[in-house]
């Protein structure tokens, strides 16, 4: 009945383990959810607050495409202030998520066999999006040692004549690691396109700064959204830097697939680029201080990790002293110890025998999910 296309999307392991563990919670259970990338916080009142006078005033029509004129020039006054770029608000395009951006992108940019170049681990959605659109996901093999972060010169000797892009994720999931700025403009000068996913710039720890692909090059298409930042999950709300060069072809395709986002997603947009610096502040505050006390807890329960993640709010932990099948522990550890974590697996092969652990959850629940963690390890048989 489907094109054979479908066959390419496999399934997203982190949403079948959060699905487990709903049926164990219908069942009675108490599960902590370690396994889902959602901001437990809520959305900022101001937010709501503009989505609903916008609703009063009646803006529920269609809008421009690219997305009203107001938030394009925010998110271009945002750029500026945070990165020092000129960015003309015509180069925006917003659409109902950053799924929906990268599935209208690779659409657009892949003929069949087209390859696109990403890292091993990486976010189980690029692939897919990839295969989907006729093209051929390159994973590149990283090591742990360096944070399953690109090392540049081999990239380079991976890239062919059908390379069309490379992907590019800092702060990256499902490791929380940071790009280094030379090794983002060493990527930018090897040629392809860059698609740059920025879903979790601003959720960044110990000082250190988020860098945005267009300080390095121009040859970029930016990713970016408001679901993690800003606690805008079920808001869906999404957006591409383009290049110029891009904007007529993607515009249009835009009209036709997407018309626009809705008017009153769009004014509470505004309302969170312009009015909520401080929730914004003490949400990744609290992300930080939740980070330490899952980065220590896991290394004292023996989990391995090379290297300290500093953004996004995950953690790639090596558990293969436990188990080299992630699936396995990570459905064992649910139905045992009640705690939902997501297979390495689910990431690529590099990331087999890991688990990758979200701290967007309280402090209360981590130190719950640690203890529940202990005693699962200390109740394992010997070679189990």
């Amino acid at each position: 009945m489907f094109a054979e296309r479908v066959d390419g999307v496999t399934p997203f392991l982190a949403m079948e383990v959060y699905e487990k563990a709903l049926a164990l919670e219908r069942a009675g259970r108490h599960i902590i959810h370690l396994e889902i990338g959602e901001p437990d916080f809520d959305t900022p009142r101001v937010v709501s607050r503009a989505a609903m006078d916008a609703l009063d005033q009646g803006q529920t029509h269609y809008t421009n495409t690219l997305g009203i004129l107001e938030l394009r020039e925010a998110l271009s006054g945002w750029y500026a202030s945070k990165y020092g770029l000129d960015i003309d608000p015509g180069r925006f395009l917003f659409l109902p998520g950053s799924s929906p951006a990268l599935f209208l992108l690779f659409t657009a940019l892949l003929n069949p066999g087209d390859e696109v170049i990403m890292t091993d681990p990486c976010y189980p959605c690029y692939p897919s999006f990839v295969r989907f659109a006729g093209g051929v996901p390159v994973r590149i093999p990283t090591r742990e040692s360096e944070g399953f972060r690109y090392e540049p010169q081999t990239v380079g000797a991976s890239i062919t004549p059908r390379t069309k892009a490379l992907i590019l994720n800092s702060p990256c999931n499902p490791t929380g690691v940071l790009m280094e700025p030379e090794r983002m403009r060493a990527l930018a000068e090897l040629g392809p396109l860059i698609v740059s996913d920025e879903i979790y710039h601003g959720l960044t720890y110990g000082g250190e700064p988020d860098h945005t692909i267009l300080e390095f090059t121009d040859n970029a298409v930016v990713v970016g959204g408001f679901s993690k930042v800003y606690a805008m999950t079920g808001w869906r709300l999404g957006y591409m830097v383009l290049p110029e060069s891009m904007v007529p072809t993607m515009r249009r395709l835009a009209q036709h697939f997407f018309v626009c986002t809705p008017a009153m997603i769009q004014r509470a947009a505004v309302a969170a680029i312009t009015s909520t610096a401080d929730e914004v502040e003490s949400m990744r505050q609290q992300y930080d201080e939740r980070r330490q006390l899952l980065l220590s807890g896991l290394r004292e329960l023996g989990f391995g990790i090379e290297v300290e993640p500093l953004g996004a709010f995950y953690v790639l932990a090596n558990a293969r002293h436990l188990c080299a099948d992630s699936c396995k522990l990570s459905l064992d550890v649910l139905e045992k110890a009640g705690v939902g974590t997501t297979p390495g697996i689910d990431f690529g092969p590099q990331a087999e025998g890991f688990l990758r652990f979200s701290y967007a959850n309280s402090l209360d629940n981590i130190r719950e999910a640690l203890r529940r963690l202990g005693a699962y390890i200390a109740d394992r048989p010997a070679g189990m």
